[in-house]
């Protein structure tokens, strides 16, 4: 009669830990590939909607150009308007107040930002509440 070891079916606290070890372990790489494959998509899109916009702008910029020549010639008026060297500053003054009232408003937008106080609290109780202090 041979004495083999008896092997108890139920798993150890040990093996268990190990086993949601290795499970989370495997769980956290592969949600970080989805992310990797997500983000590379997204970035894939955001670099083609990045250069049309930068397209976009480049020929709205052409468009304002056009624009003003037209302004300028209309304030012209072949000739029976004023003269053209006198349109084309008229134009270049309205370029220039509008460029002052653009920089007004953006830096009263600018005077409002704060710094977010909550989440910083919020992040300097992060520490003790890890510590059971919380």
């Amino acid at each position: 009669m041979s004495h083999a070891p008896i092997q108890d079916p139920d798993p150890t606290l040990g093996k268990l830990v190990m086993d949601a070890q290795r499970d989370i372990s495997s769980l956290i790489s592969k949600e970080i590939q989805l992310a990797k494959s997500e983000l590379k998509v997204s970035v894939k899109h955001g670099g083609v909607g990045a250069g049309l916009f930068a397209a976009a702008a480049f020929l709205a910029l052409l468009a304002v150009i056009m624009l003003s020549v037209a302004i300028a010639y209309l304030i012209h008026w072949n000739g029976d308007g004023l003269d053209l060297h006198w349109a084309f500053l008229i134009v270049f003054a309205l370029y220039v107040l509008l460029a002052g009232l653009l920089a007004l408003v953006g830096l009263k937008q600018v005077k409002k930002v704060k710094a977010p106080e909550r989440a910083i609290e919020q992040g300097k109780q992060i520490p003790q509440a890890l510590k059971g202090r919380g």
